[in-house]
């Protein structure tokens, strides 16, 4: 699931508004709002409407001009109300309501400007407001170059900050007047600027650090030492274990101290392991042993508190181990298909579940749970998707999740368990995995690595929010049961599994939460009171910062993108934390155990490419060489996704957010922690630029002649196409934008390409594509014989759910959807012979085998088979005329395949070998003696390869039956 999808998913809570207190001398019942209208308004009306009562009738009330320039201003009497809701209008058409969300007051000053909320009465002449910046910069001499809010810049390159400060920053304060916000950018005064990315820094009153694009606003002073703490935090108590098998499960009261509680220490014999939470997994224990576990707190200065009371356990039998072998062999052989698990083929109904949006969504008025398809359906259709031609299935992550909505498997609570909506009896992940594997198709397994679901990682750190079970939220709440956990399977009558291992009425111990239960003034969908703590967010200080990083992103090209929240629903990982990296790297290889052929990686681009090269993809390498030898290890096929929507090289000049980027190791040596390193890098890389990245012939023949490609610069991690992707609206701006990229990259034969996906059609569509049959037919011509692994989104063979928008989350039904439900396709029953072969069809699947665009696609594979050039070949366009016309050939191992081929149009090779070529859609033979090859070709979608017929490595002749397209 794409980063920017899940920017627009509809929340499923609400989430508390500000309501500001009102002054001590004013009436606790009336509230006077100060509004500053976007451009010139000759008319400013207020319409609005007290807490519980009723609104103005439309265009509500004038407000009247008050004594500064630009404000007007309207006392409004609240009665009993403690707040209101507020919007503006010219009365002549034009509204500001907060972009839909209206603006919630309270009483006293309330001053709205740009969509920004303060309580600073603007007309005030005794207003002054003022901000201290702290830059952190290598420049000898450092300009802040700033424009109060409304206000006027200073003249460039602006003021010099020259304020007392420690080394490494740069200091200045100063005065706003009545704004409370303000812009800043920052120059070393002989050309070199720091403007955010173009964005600027948005900046507010009081002390704000910048460092790196990360701003820290309401910070301390960089420059000050805090007094030395010597005090010890107090001692763990009430130490608990439970046994599960050769796991041992630890919980205690947590800590106190005068400073605050940085993790504890617990002691097993002469081992000492590290946890940030008053809870701990000790994993991968021996079984019948007898352990004895002690705690100690420890804060940030290091003191360390005395011993908890010991506790002894003994566990139990190591539970089965699963084990399967991946297939091998060299990825670029396969096409992919893309599924979406839950939403493929539902080939068991016991395990199907609708959640607590059901009947929000309208799925229940389709009888279309979210959680339809399943393991089950998979290996019920695997014919199918062979009989299609493909040897890979990707399919969505199948970790354990934990959200509302969470069908697609992007919102992970247990990665260490798959979850149980997708598996039945005979039909487990691993049984997948053997099945598909027995017919020769490979599983690449979408994984996560950058965040959990907001309800953190079982056995990593899980938050404690309030709830309390009165008469607003008894249904939402289960009643506690001691020892009781999370089951997606057993839900309520509204769809609710059991949340009682979530929530507290009281603060729990070490609690870090500002004023945990009280009202936040705000209401929910329902009406009902929101309380502070009641729903995790990076903000609210209920994830520990060691685990899980503090907020949200604010610049989608800056470091923040790192270190930041992408969605309330996706709690970020601090994937530069030791204890974090490991939870992953032991869960995801215990999914290499089982056998998996490779994994998709979500959300690459928000983990930084020095933690990719020094922690996870030498520990994923590690453990595949230890499971099949260096050889084999290799055929283990990662790809990620770096989304970078946009139809440039260089997404938007940040070589950092860049999907080739991903594909390179470092060349640079950073220091030794994670999180200093990840800055390190950013800024090293940024600093160098796009023109100063490395470069690979990697995808390139040299004349008419493959060479070996250099890996040794290699990182371990392949890249989805986005270039080709974000073009594919018309595949001559594909194929043009992706062979530009391609030096860039390590090696672009490895590149994962498709046409739209779960989350995206071309150009950044929200719909899937809709360019009709022929520009399909187009599309698959290209990426079957271009460079790169061709993959398609199910359902596309048909032009499922053509020009549907793609996702809307739980505001509306999935059945209107790119995401619908595609099992009413595949009923019946299928047997494939061979790749792209299918012996025999019955039911709604022979009527969906039959359609001209799988005929199309099964040629392709058919033929892709057949041509290992078109597979693993290095590609040319020198001396190639035509619109799509390239030459590529593959030399290793006693194969020399060379082919040239041309989509929808005609083409002519110059300079090419002389020998007789055969063409693999028709048959037609033609004989070079000069060097050079005409091809007439006409027909969208319709193809010629041209294969040199070799001693030792013949053409292939005509391979497959003449389709629609192909002929």
């Amino acid at each position: 699931m794409s980063t920017f999808l899940r920017r627009m998913f509809a929340a499923l809570c609400v989430i508390p508004l500000l309501v500001l207190a009102a002054p001590a001398a004013r009436a606790a019942n009336s509230v006077t709002v100060y509004y500053k209208p976007p451009g010139s308004w000759s008319t400013v009306n207020v319409h609005y409407a007290p807490t519980g009562g009723a609104w103005t009738t439309v265009p509500g009330v004038a407000m009247t001009a008050s004594s500064c320039t630009g404000w007007y201003q309207k006392t409004v009497d609240l009665g009993t109300a403690a707040g209101m809701q507020v919007v503006f209008t010219n009365g002549s058409g034009t509204w500001d309501n907060n972009s839909g969300a209206n603006y919630s007051v309270g009483t006293g000053i309330v001053a709205i400007s740009g969509g920004a909320v303060s309580s600073v009465e603007p007309c005030s002449t005794s207003a002054t407001n003022t901000a201290t910046v702290y830059y952190k910069t290598s420049w000898t001499t450092s300009y802040l170059h700033w424009a109060p809010a409304g206000g006027s810049w200073t003249t460039a390159p602006g003021v010099v900050m020259d304020e007392e400060a420690c080394s490494g920053w740069a200091r200045e304060t100063v005065s706003l007047g009545t704004a409370t916000g303000w812009q800043a950018t920052f120059t070393n005064g002989s050309g070199t600027w720091d403007n955010n990315a173009g964005k600027n820094y948005a900046l507010g009153t009081g002390v704000t650090t910048v460092n790196a694009g990360v701003i820290t606003a309401n910070a301390t002073s960089p420059c000050v030492t805090a007094p030395a703490d010597t005090t010890a935090p107090s001692t763990p108590a009430g130490l608990a274990a439970t046994v599960q098998n050769t796991t041992v499960s630890l919980t205690w009261t947590a800590s106190t101290d005068n400073v605050g509680v940085a993790g504890y220490q617990i002691i097993r014999g002469g081992t000492v392991l590290t946890s940030s939470a008053n809870a701990y997994a000790d994993r991968g224990l021996s079984a019948r042993t007898a352990y004895t576990y002690t705690v100690k707190a420890v804060d940030a200065a290091g003191n360390l508190s005395a011993a908890s009371s010991a506790v002894t356990v003994t566990t139990g039998e190591a539970a089965p181990v699963t084990q399967g072998e991946m297939l091998g062999g060299d990825p670029r052989k396969d096409s992919i298909y893309f599924v979406l698990t839950a939403r493929f083929y539902d080939g068991d109904t016991g395990n199907d579940r609708g959640g607590s949006q059901h009947v929000a969504s309208g799925n229940a008025a389709n009888n279309d749970p979210m959680f339809r398809g399943d393991f089950q359906g998979l290996v019920d259709k695997l014919d199918y998707i062979k009989g299609l031609g493909f040897s890979a299935i990707w399919i969505t992550p199948v970790v354990l999740n934990r959200s509302d909505y969470d069908y697609h498997g992007y919102h992970g609570w247990d990665f260490y368990r798959v979850d149980p909506r997708l598996e039945s009896t005979g039909a487990s992940y691993q049984d997948l995995i053997n099945k598909a594997h027995a017919k020769g198709l490979k599983i690449y397994q979408d994984v996560v690595y950058n965040h959990s679901s907001r309800w953190g990682a079982n056995g990593l750190f899980t938050p404690t929010v309030y709830g309390v079970r009165d008469s607003q939220w008894s249904w939402y709440y289960s009643e506690k049961v001691a020892g009781q956990q999370y089951d997606p399977l057993q839900e309520n009558a509204k769809g609710y599994p059991y949340n009682g291992d979530l929530w507290s009425g009281t603060a729990p111990a070490g609690n870090t939460c500002p004023n945990y239960g009280t009202p936040t003034g705000g209401k929910s969908k329902e009406g009902y009171t929101l309380y502070n703590c009641q729903w995790p967010s990076p903000t609210a200080k209920m994830f520990p910062s060691d685990l899980y990083h503090q907020c949200w992103i604010g610049n989608w090209e800056g470091e923040d993108a790192r270190s930041c929240w992408l969605h309330e629903d996706l709690a970020d990982f601090n994937t530069e934390n030791a204890t974090v990296q490991k939870y992953l790297i032991d869960a995801y290889n215990k999914y290499i155990d089982m056998g998996v052929d490779g994994f998709r990686i979500d959300t690459a681009v928000h983990i930084p490419r020095v933690t990719w090269n020094r922690r996870f993809l030498p520990a994923l390498h590690d453990h595949l060489v230890q499971k099949y030898g260096a050889a084999k290890a290799d055929d283990f096929y990662v790809f990620g996704e770096v989304a970078a929507f946009v139809n440039d090289k260089w997404n938007r000049g940040s070589v950092n957010h860049s999907a080739q980027f991903y594909t390179w190791k470092e060349r640079k040596t950073y220091s030794a922690d994670d999180a200093t390193a990840a800055i390190e890098q950013f800024t090293y890389e940024n600093n160098l630029g796009t023109g100063n990245q490395p470069t690979s012939t990697n995808a390139f023949l040299s004349g008419n002649a493959y060479h070996a490609p250099d890996h040794s610069q290699f990182s371990g991690m392949n890249i989805i196409d986005m270039r080709m992707h974000m073009n594919f609206g018309d595949a001559q701006n594909a194929f043009s934008n992706g062979k530009d990229s391609d030096d860039s990259v390590n090696d672009a034969t490895y590149n994962v390409v498709y046409v739209d996906s779960h989350d995206y059609g071309p150009n950044k569509s929200s719909t899937r594509y809709s360019g009709g049959t022929d520009a399909w037919a187009e599309n698959m011509s290209l990426m079957w014989t271009f460079r790169g692994i061709p993959t398609l989104y199910y359902g596309s063979e048909i032009e499922f759910q053509a020009g549907k928008q793609i996702d809307c989350g739980p505001t509306c039904p999935l059945a209107t959807t790119g995401r619908a439900y595609y099992g009413d396709n595949l009923t019946g029953s299928v047997t494939a012979s061979d790749y792209g072969v299918v012996s025999s069809a019955t039911g709604n699947v022979a009527t969906t085998l039959s359609k001209p665009l799988v005929k199309h696609l099964q040629r392709l594979n058919q033929i892709r088979r057949a041509v290992p050039a078109l597979q693993m070949g290095q590609y040319s366009i020198d001396g190639v005329s035509g619109g799509m016309a390239y030459k590529r050939r593959y030399t290793a191992g006693g194969v020399d395949s060379f082919a040239l081929i041309t989509v929808s149009g005609s083409a002519t090779f110059s300079g090419i070998p002389n020998g007789t070529y055969v063409d693999a859609v028709t048959g037609d033979r033609k004989v070079v003696t000069g060097g050079s090859l005409s091809i007439s070709l006409s027909g969208k979608g319709n193809l010629r390869v041209y294969v040199l017929d070799q001693t030792g490595n013949p053409a292939p002749g005509k391979v497959g039956a003449d389709t629609t397209y192909l002929k």
